[in-house]
């Protein structure tokens, strides 16, 4: 063997066991009985969990209105912050240049990834402006295993192209691909925004009643009716609201292929964060929502009705996060989480028994690896899988310093916050990217990954 790791409880989805685990040419190839390796690792007393698996992240800058808008990470320094956290596949949200069609976006982004990327990548192409050649992009796409594409409800001239964007609904669907849907209604928005605006009530305090949660709930409604009349898949990203969830586990019911992503802010907080002065370091899309709506997402991820919890890392600095010109209308959206995803998760959610150990690994891995044609490749320890692993140290006390993360954007939400439980090491197809604090890989090494159809849970 190459590696070898020796002696630590291996947790998957389906169940636990203590067992060493033989990794040759990036592959696992081995699970228990008799083997040596050229290195070693002593996992006693540690956790080997597959290597996380976060399905939405933004590392790429974004072209629009003429203008480049570049996030504080990139592919070098967000990969870096994923393998500090555990994290070994990060899938980046790619926006279009002006007439440049999907399957040359995905090229144009996996090169930059390529050159740059410390962890394995995928890359979702958003869909701006369908048109005549997009049915012949996706089947292009699902051709060159590339099985995923977004669409944004909430821009502004969505309901002007919603023939188009139906249509490569359907086309999706019947190529086995998925596609995520960001769930906000943009007239809603627009309108109460505006309407803020004259009242004169612009500063971000007012943010979560900009979009407010009928927004959501009403866009999640739209989004299930369109997937149910052309019977594709959809993955609603970061959703929210109780109300949002209610809309989707009510379409789950009837039978219907909608899978529910969260992310971490809506666990942790809620809209009373925006009473402070730091408001503006809270603003998401959509925004936080109450304590009801809280618990809702925690008991949504235990009970098998969140399917997954990925970050939607969009990183910006505390200067311009905090910015005095700002207001509900011209907002930066987004934070650093890739670094803190699996630690802050397992320290309030296993730890604080909201979550099983197997239910953790399904929602930060497993269920997206399956979900976006991954799996049993990515997201499962398996004889013949790639060698992605977490050794995972379950009585680490590490306090959360932002300064001190991988992530350029200086800070951190959870500044502060103790977590119990972290990584100690982080194998990607059997090389040991992060080690002990360090991050050892090399930027560059990251591949991008070929996908398969969707595949249910």
């Amino acid at each position: 063997m190459d590696l070898v790791v020796r002696n630590g409880l291996v947790v998957t989805g389906a169940g636990e066991s203590v067992a060493d685990i033989g990794i040759r040419d990036g592959l696992i190839i081995q699970l228990g009985g008799p083997m040596s390796g050229a290195r070693e690792i002593d996992a006693t007393g540690k956790l080997v969990m597959p290597g996380g698996v976060d399905m939405h992240v933004h590392l790429s800058p974004v072209e629009m209105g003429g203008e480049t808008m570049p996030w504080a990470d990139d592919f070098r320094s967000g990969s870096r912050a994923a393998a500090a956290g555990g994290v070994t596949t990060v899938g980046n949200i790619g926006f279009p240049k002006p007439h440049e069609r999907l399957p040359d976006l995905v090229e144009r982004i996996a090169a930059e990834a390529e050159r740059d990327s410390l962890v394995d990548f995928v890359v979702h192409p958003v869909l701006m402006e369908p048109d005549d050649g997009t049915e012949k992009d996706i089947a292009r796409l699902a051709e060159l295993g590339h099985t995923s594409v977004k669409i944004f409800m909430s821009i502004g001239d969505f309901d002007a192209k919603l023939n188009g964007f139906v249509g490569a609904l359907a086309s999706a669907g019947r190529h086995g691909m998925l596609t995520m849907v960001h769930c906000e209604d943009a007239c809603v928005i627009d309108h109460i925004t505006a309407e803020l605006l004259e009242e004169g009530h612009s500063e971000l305090r007012y943010y979560p009643e900009s979009r407010p949660e009928l927004s959501e709930r009403m866009a999640v409604n739209r989004m299930i009716a369109f997937a149910e009349a052309t019977g594709a898949p959809i993955y609603i990203v970061h959703l929210g609201s109780e109300a949002a969830l209610i809309e989707a586990r009510s379409a789950r019911a009837r039978g219907q292929r909608v899978y529910v992503e969260t992310r971490p802010i809506y666990l942790y907080f809620t809209n009373e964060s925006f009473a402070g002065e730091d408001a503006p370091l809270y603003v998401g899309n959509p925004p936080l929502r109450g304590p009801r709506d809280q618990d809702a997402l925690w008991a949504g991820l235990a009970a098998g009705h969140v399917d997954t919890c990925c970050t939607d890392h969009a990183a910006w600095t505390l200067e311009e996060k905090l910015d005095p010109e700002l207001t509900v209308a011209n907002a930066r959206p987004g934070m650093s989480e890739l670094e803190t995803l699996m630690p802050v998760l397992y320290s309030e959610g296993v730890r604080k028994g909201r979550l099983t150990l197997q239910r953790f690994v399904e929602v930060t891995s497993t269920n997206a690896a399956k979900l976006f044609g991954l799996f049993p490749q990515k997201g499962t320890i398996a004889v013949g899988s790639d060698a992605d692993l977490v050794i995972w140290d379950p009585e680490a006390r590490r306090p959360i310093v932002g300064a001190e993360g991988m992530s350029q954007s200086g800070y951190s939400l959870y500044e502060g916050w103790d977590v119990v439980g972290a990584p100690a090491h982080t194998i990607s197809r059997g090389e040991l990217v992060y080690s002990e604090g360090a991050v050892v890989g090399e930027a560059g090494r990251g591949r991008l990954v070929h996908r398969g159809p969707t595949r249910d849970l």
